[in-house]
């Protein structure tokens, strides 16, 4: 019986895919190349908070089977972090330190992202991604790409389903920019 608990559900194969989606998402070259995201294990690290925090404000404002879908992914993201930290070489002693300042970082933008998207300033969503992605970059201003970018992801989440059996897409960042520069 106890046993059960550890072992693997049907569901975490889903949450896997719908996690290494999300990763891929997150490491597309287009964010590092085109909207100036630095590309550094920062910067990484922010892209990949930010659409962690996009597909849990999706799921939170879900249903309850939604809503656990969310917490196991968060989990994922959880473990994920810390394997890595283990990966490049961070002592046992250290590991629960920097996964807690992980956390505190994690929940301070999920704050200020849902505000941001919930808040009638538009404006508010560059300010919040300024003052986290793009923190001491050189060209701070491609903060309202990113803007544009994570309203369009957004919308795209509202109209799908299937996370449950982990799938999920993504609008393709160089697009948008084109779009967007088409309208300029």
């Amino acid at each position: 019986m106890i046993f059960r608990r550890f072992a693997p559900n049907s569901q975490s194969g889903s949450i896997a895919a719908l996690y290494g989606a999300i990763v891929a998402q997150a490491r597309a070259p287009a964010f590092y190349r085109s909207y100036g995201v630095p590309d550094t294990v920062s910067g990484r690290l922010e892209m990949l908070m930010l659409h962690i925090v996009l597909v849990l404000r999706h799921l939170q404002d879900g249903e309850a089977e939604s809503r656990q879908l969310g917490q196991e992914l968060f989990d994922l993201f959880c473990s994920d972090m810390d394997a890595n930290m283990r990966e490049m070489g961070i002592g046992d002693l250290a590991v629960p330190r920097k996964m807690r300042r992980i956390g505190e970082a994690f929940y301070g933008r999920q704050a200020a992202y849902r505000t941001a998207l919930a808040a009638s300033d538009a404006n508010e969503l560059v300010f919040a991604l300024r003052r986290n992605v793009f923190a001491g970059a050189l060209k701070p201003d491609n903060a309202g790409r990113l803007a544009i970018y994570s309203r369009a992801v957004v919308r795209e989440l509202a109209g799908q389903g299937g996370f449950g059996q982990g799938e999920i897409s993504f609008p393709d960042p160089q697009r948008l920019l084109k779009m967007a520069a088409g309208h300029e």
